[in-house]
């Protein structure tokens, strides 16, 4: 299924090519003037330029060539050579009776060839409770793993967890400490206690008790080092330990996703790439890409004359290469964060072979992935531009900074969760919605409301830009939010039931008013922005596309009666119409994670 635009762009390339233009210059684009045309293409303002020919006279030529095809009401020229093209009332019709018979994309198209893909995103830690920072990758990474999946890609969604690094070694040498997992201190095979010695409570608050005595107490820090690099040799009283702390984190973590609607296929963690460390080692010796570098084993990542200034300790400044080297084994022996992520993309490259990684992470994160990849290249591990670090900017408060709690630390996920149900709960009563349901499904709509303002307000964003976290403004049922889009589809829904009720049933779809025009447009719009989205890893695309045709649905609704209109086919016509307009809606809050109630 084609949309307008795209074929529009075949005629007008091939009336192009006809006068002898390159057939590259055509491309169509939505009227900058919609009261004047619907689309419009100036190629022939760059092709008269190349050929030394007059402009207007070479898009009139164009325009002749257009002039019959029966898709076009009128193709006129404008300007210094502007094509304007306005399409029919019965094209227009045809294209949104086929969207509205498109049960799965909604007027979307399939990408081809359909490739595999793995979405690495959330990077949720072992004792360490989500927070404000894990939501934009949890949002955004779950948005592009559906829009991934709807565009006909096999997708796996992996958490990625944080379970095998230095702060394995300070929870272990703190809970011995504190003589909460003797019995897992003992050397020895065990066996050990099946259940677990800490609760996530105790967890939470030794991580960040421990994390600050290895800043301040050089001997804790050394124990805690040589702890993990026994757990990473296999210790199995650490192990057994180590198991239990995953266990607990991931009960934990699996509520706070859950209550966004975030789902993984995938919960490896950085653990499960340690089987193949000897390997990979082994090979990155063996092609001297592994060298040694001040008692530690590093990949050279830059490439010739590839240098930035750096500034050392006494003040002096040196050529450095850029980007640093990638740190594989430290000078205590212990695999870091580098060796796991360039273990782990051996790892798929050898469960699953995908065509394409993506890592949704924090743009702040962009050097090291630029180590990483760099040394899966090298290392022959992913072929060249397989792999894409997706960064993202920071959700801030009022002061531009970083989101923080009144009090300046950072607001757990569950908490900011617990407080955007709350102000919908707040909000639904304020407008009366709700008031004659049962509590269960009031508060499942509450849910939902929450979710979907937290959600549409960071997805509306650029993926690359930060934004203000503005509740108020986020909770609102008026305006460029989720909960607008949720009453509209709630108001679909409504009309849908009432015209069930009194018999009247979808008819064809007849274009006649300009609301009607405005909103087959629309919903021809859709396959281009999920394509776009696609494309350019995008989800704001998504979210600005639901919100147009949420608007233009409503001037549609107002300007052109449903149920009184004159007569049944009029009536069955715009039933369609708002059927079409619900199953598009509903399609593209869905591949921004977003799940509509059935009534408010």
């Amino acid at each position: 299924m084609t949309d307008l635009k795209t074929s529009l762009s075949e005629a007008v390339a091939t009336a192009f090519a006809a006068e002898g233009v390159d057939a590259a210059l055509a491309r169509v684009v939505a009227s900058d003037r919609p009261d004047l045309a619907d689309f419009q293409s100036n190629g022939a303002l760059a092709a008269a330029k190349a050929l030394k020919a007059n402009p207007r006279e070479l898009a009139a030529k164009v325009a002749e060539r257009l002039s019959n095809d029966p898709r076009l009401s009128s193709v006129e020229v404008a300007g210094p050579g502007f094509i304007n093209l306005k399409l029919s009332d019965a094209a227009l019709a045809q294209r949104a009776a086929e969207v509205a018979a498109d049960e799965t994309l909604a007027g979307a198209s399939l990408n081809t060839p359909s490739r595999k893909v793995v979405i690495d995103y959330a990077g949720p830690n072992v004792a360490k409770p989500m927070h404000v920072g894990h939501l934009r990758s949890s949002i955004i990474g779950e948005s592009l793993k559906r829009l991934f999946r709807f565009r006909g890609d096999i997708v796996w969604g992996d958490a990625h967890f944080g379970d095998w690094g230095f702060q394995m070694g300070l929870l272990i040498t703190a809970c011995g400490d504190e003589g909460l997992a003797l019995p897992f201190m003992a050397d020895g095979d065990g066996p050990f206690p099946a259940n677990s010695p800490v609760t996530l409570e105790d967890l939470e608050r030794l991580y960040p008790q421990a994390a600050a005595k290895a800043k301040e107490d050089p001997a804790f820090r050394d124990r805690a080092r040589k702890a993990t690099a026994e757990l990473q040799a296999g210790r199995p009283g650490y192990r057994a330990l180590w198991a239990h702390f995953v266990a607990v984190s991931r009960t934990a973590l699996e509520r706070e996703f859950g209550a966004l609607d975030v789902t993984f296929d995938l919960w490896n963690g950085e653990s499960d790439a340690d089987p193949l460390m000897p390997e990979m080692l082994a090979h990155l010796k063996e092609t001297g890409l592994l060298v040694e570098d001040d008692g530690a084993q590093v990949v050279h990542v830059a490439r010739p004359g590839e240098t930035r200034k750096k500034k050392l300790a006494d003040g002096s400044v040196i050529e450095a290469p850029s980007p640093p080297p990638l740190l594989v084994v430290s000078s205590e022996g212990s695999a870091m964060y580098g060796t796991t992520d360039l273990a782990t993309i051996l790892d798929r490259r050898k469960s699953i072979d995908p065509d394409l990684i993506l890592y949704v992470v924090d743009e702040r994160q962009a050097e090291h992935f630029e180590q990483v990849f760099r040394a899966a290249y090298l290392a022959g591990y992913a072929p060249e531009k397989s792999l894409e670090h997706l960064g993202f900017g920071t959700m801030n408060g009022a002061d531009g900074k970083p989101f923080k709690t009144r009090a300046g630390g950072v607001l757990k996920l569950h908490d900011l969760i617990t407080m955007a149900t709350d102000k919908a709960r707040e909000r639904l009563k304020e407008a009366k919605l709700g008031d004659d349901l049962p509590e269960a499904e009031f508060e499942d709509i509450a849910r939902k409301v929450a979710v979907a303002a937290l959600k549409f307000a960071d997805l509306s964003n650029n993926r690359t830009t930060s934004y203000v976290f503005d509740l108020d403004r986020f909770m609102s049922f008026e305006g460029k939010t989720g909960p607008y889009l949720l009453y509209q589809a709630v108001r679909v829904k409504s009309l849908l039931r009432k015209a069930a009720d009194q018999g009247v049933e979808i008819a064809p779809i007849a274009i006649v008013e300009p609301a009607e025009r405005d909103l087959a447009l629309t919903l021809d719009a859709f396959d281009a922005a999920t394509a776009d989205a696609y494309d350019k890893r995008s989800p704001n695309l998504i979210a600005e596309h639901a919100y147009r045709l949420a608007q233009s649905f409503s001037k549609f609704y107002a300007a052109c009666p449903i149920l009184v209109a004159p007569d049944a086919a009029t009536k069955g016509s715009r039933l369609a119409l708002a059927a079409a307009s619900l199953h598009q809606l509903e399609t593209a809050l869905g591949l921004l994670g977003i799940e509509t109630p059935e009534r408010m």
